[in-house]
């Protein structure tokens, strides 16, 4: 089932979804101080492109106050206006019942789009 949802989304709309979300990270990475955001921006495009048997966690890491401060930065410089278009694109989704596991989708976009650092992306069980 996942591979049929990761087919669908693909097509109508992933792809283009992870294209924009790589064009990001690599103009972010132009500058040195673009190079940790350009990173998750890339989180965001591999997420993007087969969302469907992924989930979102939080990372076991030592430096969650640099990541608590990096997300506060990151939600100022434009996290939060990416997390409000994939809200929306969530509920416009929900309108109908074939469109619900893609709202979920962008749900689970916009968690990660709010406060990347110190997620990580994993394979369901």
């Amino acid at each position: 089932m996942n591979t049929l949802g990761n087919l669908i989304w693909f097509i109508f709309g992933g792809f283009v979804i992870a294209i924009e979300y790589l064009i990001s990270a690599i103009l972010l990475m132009i500058t040195l101080i673009g190079i940790p955001f350009g990173l998750q921006i890339f989180k965001f495009a591999r997420l993007a492109l087969w969302p469907f048997g992924k989930e979102v966690r939080d990372a076991e890491s030592g430096s969650s106050g640099l990541s608590l401060l990096m997300n506060i930065l990151w939600i100022v410089l434009g996290g939060f206006w990416i997390a409000i278009t994939h809200v929306l694109f969530g509920l416009f989704f929900f309108i109908t019942i074939i469109g619900i596991p893609f709202g979920k989708q962008h749900f689970k976009l916009a968690q990660i789009s709010l406060t990347p650092f110190g997620k990580r992306i994993v394979t369901k069980d």
